[in-house]
């Protein structure tokens, strides 16, 4: 074993929360050390936002993780992406940054996570973000991320959003703003033409720090106990065994599916499960319960003529939009086909939208074409029904003891009955949306699926076809593993701050959430956390 080397801080995950607290902790001249499992993330593919079809399509700088075959969706074991580079999964996620609505946030409140009220979190999304329209109430102007709205010039989301007045919603020019609801451009975290994660954002400029390091390809294997209390991190790299010593905190940052399993490799989780893995309980707590995603599906339309994305997918021009892209920053990719996102309630009963419409400007199955020596694809669009408040609750396990087997991802969808009525409720109202006389000019025959005669015809089309939009969350949730300073019950100098620590999905895509956590997290490390102001109706 490698000689131990001294921390105040042990970070375990370069992800999105990792990166935010190595800057923010380290910024005081604390001694901070972050493990990373992944390795750089300098690749094109990563920094060039069109490169991220290439990333999911082979599965690039990711864990490798799938879910259990799962009954609800006719035995599918649908796939379950994590970032495993510097940046985590915002290194390779879709860059869309939404906060999700205040609703979310007062119910964790009202639920017992004190400290997380709306207006409590309002001034941590400020301090992370730099918004291209400036700070005002509800935005920031100053802080390390950038947002931007969507620039995809396809006309086809100017009638979306008029196809969703028609159908009863309201547009939106800021749903991070006043409200989370209604038809709105998407927002991204793209800077000077790429993306702009956590690793960008935070990490790379404090990297010069002296009390900052960074090791890359270090994989953790348990956190070092005396009792209840963590004394540091054991991990693997470059074959070695070694070990760090956190003098103040070990704070697992490693996701959702990866904080979860390091906690029971070190004997916190539920003590008959780790008995079953030949692991020593020290602490018995739900470690790996409360598993929430968000379930969506595509509907697909033909197109009418070919879009915009569809021509810079010639062989030719995409070869040189990378370049463009890479080199200036400036081209067709730097954007992303998607290019409107919409927030709806089912009922007015809900505190917060319960579905979401994403929508897509081009074939899901597109290619690199050229003429003569590989045919064009059919063009198409779609949009995307997604349930944003799941009742059911799935759950993460060990496989065994080894700490470089996969954990198991059993997500137990739909076993709630109600989530499988709001998603085909919402499944109705985005066919009705794409039904509207604005689309009319685009809409070509059915793609998928064949039929839409009935509800059985879109519940058949969810089991056969759904996957998780990605955003797993809950496993060390507040409340039950976690206390509301995101303290493991019953442990001394051990957090868990990263998805994982929320006691429930919020109303949004989840990356900016996690972004707010953290900056939060960091005050309440240092006691500077006080609380927010009410702000705002």
């Amino acid at each position: 074993m490698a000689a131990e080397a001294g921390y105040d801080y042990v970070i375990v995950g370069a992800g999105s929360a990792g990166c935010v607290l190595a800057n923010r902790l380290s910024e005081d001249g604390a001694r901070v050390l972050v493990l990373e499992a992944g390795g750089a993330d300098g690749n094109p593919l990563i920094q060039i936002p069109l490169g991220l079809g290439k990333l999911h399509e082979h599965r690039l700088f990711d864990w490798g993780y799938d879910a259990e075959p799962d009954p609800a969706l006719h035995g599918r074991g649908i796939e379950a992406m994590r970032g495993k580079v510097l940046g985590g999964s915002h290194s390779i996620n879709v860059m869309a940054y939404t906060r999700g609505d205040r609703g979310d946030y007062d119910r964790w409140a009202k639920n017992g996570a004190e400290g997380w009220s709306y207006a409590e979190v309002l001034p941590y999304f400020k301090r992370g973000e730099t918004w291209e329209g400036g700070e005002n109430q509800w935005r920031g102007g100053s802080g390390p991320v950038h947002v931007q709205g969507a620039r995809t010039p396809d006309p086809i989301f100017d009638a979306w959003v008029e196809a969703g007045k028609l159908a009863g919603y309201k547009a939106t020019e800021d749903f991070n703003a006043a409200s989370g609801e209604g038809f709105g451009r998407v927002q991204f975290t793209i800077r000077d033409g790429r993306r702009h994660s956590a690793a960008a954002a935070y990490l790379h400029p404090a990297r010069a720090r002296p009390n900052l390091v960074v090791e890359t390809k270090a994989h953790a294997t348990r956190v070092l106990m005396q009792g209840t209390r963590a004394t540091g991190v054991e991990y693997v790299r470059a074959g070695r065994t070694r070990r760090a010593l956190a003098a103040r905190e070990v704070i697992l940052s490693s996701g959702v599916f990866n904080s979860a399993q390091l906690l029971m490799l070190s004997g916190v989780g539920h003590a008959d499960h780790l008995r079953d893995m030949g692991v020593t309980p020290t602490l018995d707590l739900p470690v790996g319960d409360n598993l929430q995603d968000h379930l969506a599906a595509w509907f697909s339309w033909t197109r009418r003529g070919p879009g915009y994305f569809h021509g810079v997918m010639r062989a030719d021009r995409i070869a040189a939009a990378m370049a463009q892209a890479y080199l200036f920053g400036v081209g067709p990719a730097t954007m992303v086909p998607s290019g409107l996102f919409a927030f709806v309630r089912t009922s007015m009963a809900v505190d917060a939208p319960d579905v979401e419409f994403m929508f897509r400007g081009v074939a899901g199955r597109n290619h690199i074409w050229f003429p003569g020596v590989k045919p064009a694809f059919q063009d198409a669009y779609g949009i995307r029904p997604t349930l944003l408040h799941p009742k059911s609750r799935g759950r993460v396990r060990l496989r065994s003891a080894d700490p470089f087997a996969k954990p198991r991802i059993d997500y137990q969808f739909l076993t709630h009955p109600d989530d499988l009525k709001t998603i085909v409720e919402g499944a109705h109202r985005a066919i009705d949306v794409a039904s509207r006389q604005p689309l009319d000019a685009y809409r070509g025959d059915l793609a998928g699926p064949k039929t839409l005669k009935s509800d059985a015809d879109i519940e058949e089309w969810f089991r056969s076809t759904a996957i998780t939009a990605h955003h797993p969350c809950g496993t060390c949730a507040i409340g039950s593993v976690l206390d509301p300073q995101l303290r493991v019950l019953g442990a001394q100098s051990l957090r868990v701050v990263d998805a994982s620590a929320m006691p429930d999905i919020v109303s949004s895509h989840i990356n900016a959430c996690v972004l707010m956590m953290a900056e939060k997290a960091a005050d309440m490390i240092r006691g500077r956390d006080p609380l927010a102001p009410a702000l705002g109706a």
